[in-house]
C-alpha cells in the first residue's frame, strides 16, 4: 500500500470539505492511500479540480455553496449516482481522473448524461484519506447508531413519478402543515444523492431533518436494500428519540427507479409506512402513479407536486383517480392537511390531547 503522510501543503486549511463528508471527524485523518483504484462507495477522496464544467459549485459541509476553480482541493466521497435529469455514474475513480457527478460531493465515473448536461466537472484524485491504523476512511464509520422505530410514531412516505416532480416541496409542505397543526414533526430523506437542498428545505420550514448521509451512505444508488432499510429505521428512530411524533420520509426519484421500486414491492420501509403522499408533474403522471401504487396495494392519501400548479390539470387528475389533490399551500394549511392526513396518524391531535 502506497501511503503518504498528509502535510499542510497537501491538504491546506483552504481544502473544501463537501456536504457528504459533514459527519467526518477530520482529526482522524493522518495520511493518504494512493491506491485510489481500490475505492468503494463512501470512501473519502482528496481531489484537485482540473476542469470546471457542469457543476460550477460544490456544496460544503457547512451547508453553503462554494464556487469551484481549477486547482481547488476538495474532500468528497466516492459514490454512485442515479439522476435521469443529470448524470448516472458509478463509484469508480482512477489516478488518471474522475468526475464530480454530484455537487454535494460525490466523485466517480460518469456513465450516462441527460442531453442538456454539460460534461461533468473533472477532478484528479490525489489519494484516499486514511486513519492512524492505515485504514481508508469511509463515512459509514460515522453513521448514527441503530435505533428502533417506536410503535406510536406516524411515518408518512412521499413518493413521486420522477425526478423534479415536486417531491421535496410536497414533503416539506406536508411536514410544515402538520407542525402548524400542533404536532412534533421531523423530515427524513431516506434515499437519493447527498446534497443539502432537501435537508435545508425541511429546516427552513421549521422541521428538523436527517438524511441517508447521517446513516453513513453518500448515495443510496446501488446500495443493498437491507442497508437502505437499516438506514431508514435508524433515521426515523433517531427522529423519534429526539421528540418527533410524525416523520415525513421522502424517497428519491420515480417509482420505477430500482431502489424505489424494490422499496414499494416489499420492504421494511413499505411495511412501516402509515400513509403515502404522491407527487406528480402532470395529470397523466398522477393517473399513472396512482395506478402503480394501487397495483401494489397502496392508496395515496393525496397527490401533490407540479400537477397542482394547474387547476385544469388538477381537475383532470382528480376525475381520473378519485384521489384528493393538494397544492403546496393547502399542505401547509393545518385544516387542509389534516383533512387527508388525520386518518393515518397514530398520535392524537391537539384537541384530543387536551380532552384526555
Amino acid at each position: 500500500m502506497s501511503v503518504v503522510p498528509i502535510k499542510s501543503a497537501v491538504v491546506p486549511d483552504s481544502a473544501k470539505w463537501t456536504f457528504t463528508t459533514r459527519r467526518v471527524n477530520r482529526a482522524d485523518v493522518v495520511g493518504l492511500n494512493l491506491a485510489v483504484c481500490g475505492a468503494v462507495a463512501g470512501d473519502l477522496a482528496l481531489c484537485q479540480v482540473v476542469e470546471v464544467n457542469q457543476h460550477r459549485k460544490v456544496q460544503l459541509a457547512s451547508r453553503r455553496s462554494s464556487e469551484s476553480y481549477p486547482g481547488d482541493l476538495i474532500v468528497a466521497c466516492v459514490g454512485d449516482r442515479y439522476a435521469p435529469d443529470q448524470f448516472e455514474g458509478r463509484a469508480e475513480i482512477s489516478p488518471i481522473g474522475a468526475d464530480l457527478i454530484a455537487g454535494g460531493g460525490v466523485v466517480g465515473t460518469m456513465e450516462n448524461a441527460h442531453m442538456r448536461m454539460d460534461p461533468p466537472t473533472r477532478v484528479q484524485p490525489l489519494g484516499l484519506l486514511i486513519d492512524a491504523a492505515g485504514d481508508v476512511i469511509n463515512i459509514a464509520r460515522y453513521a448514527l447508531p441503530a435505533k428502533p422505530i417506536p410503535e406510536d410514531v406516524t411515518v408518512i412516505g412521499v413518493f413521486g413519478a420522477s425526478m423534479n416532480a415536486g417531491k421535496t416541496t410536497a414533503a416539506v409542505s406536508l411536514a410544515h402543515g402538520l407542525r402548524r397543526a400542533g404536532y412534533r414533526v421531523a423530515g427524513v430523506k431516506a434515499t437519493g444523492t447527498g446534497a443539502f437542498g432537501d435537508f435545508n428545505a425541511f429546516e427552513d420550514a421549521g422541521v428538523p431533518a436527517l438524511d441517508f448521509t447521517d446513516a453513513g451512505m453518500p448515495t443510496t444508488y446501488r446500495m443493498p436494500l437491507t442497508r437502505i432499510e437499516q438506514g431508514f429505521k435508524t433515521l426515523v428512530g433517531t427522529a423519534a428519540a429526539r421528540g418527533a411524533e410524525i416523520v415525513v420520509v421522502e424517497i428519491a426519484d420515480g417509482v420505477f427507479q430500482a431502489e424505489t421500486a424494490a422499496i414499494l414491492r416489499g420492504s421494511a420501509i413499505r411495511d412501516r409506512l402509515d400513509g403515502v403522499l404522491f407527487a406528480a408533474p402532470d395529470a397523466l403522471s398522477a393517473v399513472g402513479g396512482v395506478t402503480v401504487l394501487d397495483r401494489l396495494g397502496l392508496r395515496p392519501i393525496a397527490v401533490s407536486g407540479m400537477v397542482t400548479c394547474s387547476p385544469l390539470a388538477t381537475q383532470e387528475a382528480i376525475a381520473a383517480t378519485g384521489v384528493p389533490h393538494l397544492p403546496r399551500d393547502d399542505l401547509r394549511d393545518p385544516e387542509a392537511v389534516l383533512s387527508v392526513a388525520a386518518p393515518v396518524l397514530r398520535v392524537a391531535g391537539e384537541g384530543e390531547r387536551a380532552a384526555a
